[in-house]
């Protein structure tokens, strides 16, 4: 005797064995033996064998139309063996019964299931939409497999590549159009990126790279809202004007001119530095509409060639320290010795201040040597300015350098990208600007020295701010006050670049409030004060990270534009190598385990990935060279890096802020160039 039952949710057939009351021991097509419960049994049969029941199944329950079985079943529910016998008279015959219970299960949209072997059909209009749902759903299939099959040809779907970028950076994993790159991207055995970069839905790999940080961080685009605010006019002018000599060392291609300098000789051997700083924080109050967008961003977004400002064009013009424009600045005034350059007191006014001149570095930083400085020979505008501030920088970097038990790391050079041209058709040129030269060294101290002193300020004034702070080679942010280890300062608050960094604008309208004797704009129990930590950091992580990952796309393609075959390297740590001359870190596998830090390598370049950013490289020679004062710094930049010691201090518009302005205020966190 067969039995016909069910078991672990499937319909199978066996020969029975032995009986032991309401259990049966059965021998399964596969020859398996299973103990059946007879509850689980539907019918028991003497021919066909189970074997050749289970073959006949399928053609048996292929004649049967689950659509005409629902016209002819009962409204109440009912067994299969009442719809059998219905459709196939008295005596319906086991594959009859087993052909009916397989079509009954298999079509829960006609039938539901109410126990084994018990069904009830589906009220007329659910199964109306069910069979609708079903036929999209078929149709859907349909249009998947077309598209599978495009794409494996090397055609693009015009659906797919409208939504290209989206399906890659923030896909429905539910829609049919990611089903169907997905699949294949399996079937052609690529990731959906490259298939879609071989297909033309990304154009190209720096159209990938710029388009899905800007899609991911930037989802309204890289525009301001069209219905801000304009610029207050002449609500300033109550505030005194500055009587200095005012001014700025930035790059060319600067617009956001943060910070600038000034020096005043005074009787008694005493001379007052002035350092100047845009006060955007007077004009956005907090919580107007601007404000959210400024705090949206939290930072102006650098990268080679490319520049996103946290504020509108119009509302940087009005604020920045533009030549012969009067604007608001906030000024921290030292009084120096001119003997010893000690500082005897400082202040810090709210004022107004129009630049006598916006200097260049591109135009003046081959001219400001310590040779010339030395004899006093410079010319250039502000020459006997810029001498007088270097020996007093000079004295800060001292200072700080006793505190932290060990000197400023020297001749280390930022290695930048100058691209000529737009867009991933620029021709490449390399630049470096040495880290500690004269310009770079000035601007460093006097922004170091302005947060250092303005942090202490504002827990002086028992004012909340946001401070900086580093112990044990970690580098943190919070609204505690605690010493920077590696800066060598009491206490350090970003408050220089408020143009374009959102915590150096909050830092900024906590003193303006205090200066204007007003309550401060947080509390230090402010909710939203923390939230401004933590937004400014993962935000702030992001735009860094994109920073570097545009760094290693243009090193990699600059290795290209040249046609190199062979390249020098640095040996880090282990296998983990800085390339020579470009902004450029990656592991080398095959390298000898027992190569020391800082030994020379010449590398055989076998290609470039401008798509995972990585160079497949093996070693052609170990090489004795000794390291230059340059790559000594470098390794050490490296190290740090590599050890991930410290978080970068600022992402800087471009090569002159890398080096001339707080990305180089410390020794121990790594610059972005």
């Amino acid at each position: 005797m067969y039995l016909y039952f069910e078991d672990d949710g499937a319909f199978k057939a066996g020969t029975v064995l032995s009986q032991a009351g309401s259990a049966y021991q059965v021998e399964l097509t596969t020859g398996r033996r299973s103990k059946i419960k007879a509850s689980h049994v539907f019918f028991s049969f003497e021919s066909p064998s189970a074997s050749e029941l289970i073959a006949r199944i399928p053609e048996a329950a292929a004649e049967l139309d689950p659509a005409f079985l629902w016209e002819a079943a009962p409204k109440e529910e009912f067994s299969y063996l009442d719809l059998a016998q219905e459709y196939w008279g008295e005596n319906p015959g086991p594959v009859e019964k087993a052909a009916l219970i397989t079509t009954l299960h298999a079509n829960p949209v006609y039938f539901y299931r109410k126990g084994r072997g018990v069904y009830r059909k589906a009220p007329e209009d659910i199964l109306q939409k069910a069979l609708e749902a079903l036929e999209r759903r078929r149709r859907q299939e349909e249009q998947k497999k077309a598209w599978i099959e495009e794409m494996v040809e090397g055609k693009l779907p015009e659906a797919i590549g409208r939504q290209a970028l989206m399906l890659l950076v923030a896909p429905d994993r539910n829609s049919i159009e990611w089903k169907a790159l997905s699949d294949a991207a399996a079937e052609t055995r690529q990731t959906p990126l490259r298939l879609m970069l071989a297909l033309g839905g990304i154009a190209s790999p720096w159209r990938w790279h710029v388009d899905s940080f800007y899609a991911a961080n930037f989802p309204r685009g890289r525009g301001f809202p069209a219905d801000l605010p304009e610029p207050p006019k002449n609500a300033w002018d109550d505030l005194p004007v500055a009587e200095v000599d005012a001014f700025s060392i930035d790059d060319s291609d600067t617009t956001e001119v943060d910070d600038a300098a000034s020096v005043k000789h005074l009787e008694g051997g005493v001379t007052r530095v002035g350092i100047h700083i845009a006060a955007p924080a007077l004009m956005i109050e907090r919580g107007s509409r601007l404000d959210d967008v400024a705090k949206a961003r939290m930072s102006t977004v650098y990268a080679p060639g490319l520049k996103t400002t946290m504020l509108p064009e119009n509302w940087i013009k009005a604020a920045s320290l533009d030549e012969g424009v009067m604007v608001p600045c906030l000024s921290l005034y030292a009084w120096v010795k001119d003997d010893t350059f000690a500082v005897e007191k400082t202040e810090t006014r709210l004022e107004r201040i129009a630049l006598k001149a916006n200097l260049r570095y591109d135009k003046i930083d081959d001219l400001v040597t310590e040779e010339a400085i030395q004899e006093g020979k410079l010319e250039i505008p502000f020459a006997d300015d810029i001498i007088w501030l270097w020996h007093f920088a000079k004295h800060l970097q001292k200072g700080r350098e006793e505190v932290r038990g060990r000197p400023e790391p020297v001749g280390r050079v930022d290695w930048f990208f100058a691209l000529e041209g737009e867009g991933e058709d620029a021709v490449i040129h390399v630049r470096g600007r040495r880290r500690g030269a004269p310009l770079d060294l000035l601007v460093a101290e006097l922004m170091i020295f302005a947060n250092s002193t303005w942090g202490l300020w504002l827990e002086e004034h028992d004012t909340a701010g946001i401070y900086r702070s580093q112990r044990m080679g970690r580098v943190r942010m919070s609204t505690s006050p605690g010493p920077h280890d590696g800066l060598g300062v009491l206490r350090y608050a970003w408050s220089t670049s408020p143009l374009r960094r959102y915590v150096d604008m909050v830092n900024q309208r906590q003193m303006i409030a205090v200066l204007k004797g007003e309550p401060p704009a947080y509390a230090r129990n402010d909710v939203d004060l923390f939230a401004i930590v933590s937004q400014f950091e993962n935000i702030y992580g992001l735009y860094s990270d994109f920073q570097t990952r545009m760094e290693r796309y243009w090193s990699l393609r600059w290795i290209l534009q040249e046609g190199l075959k062979t390249i020098e390297a640095i040996v880090v740590k282990g296998d983990l190598v800085r390339i020579d001359r470009l902004p450029f870190m990656q592991r080398v596998p095959g390298l000898p385990e027992d190569l020391p830090r800082g030994r020379k390598v010449e590398l055989r370049i076998l290609g470039c990935d401008l798509v995972d950013l990585v160079m497949d490289a093996q070693l052609v020679r170990i090489l004795d060279d000794a390291l230059t004062p340059e790559e000594e710094g470098a390794l050490e930049e490296a190290l740090d890096d590599a050890q991930d010691e410290a978080l970068s201090e600022q992402a800087p518009e471009d090569a002159a802020e890398t080096a001339a302005s707080e990305a180089s205020e410390k020794p121990a966190e790594a610059p972005q160039s």
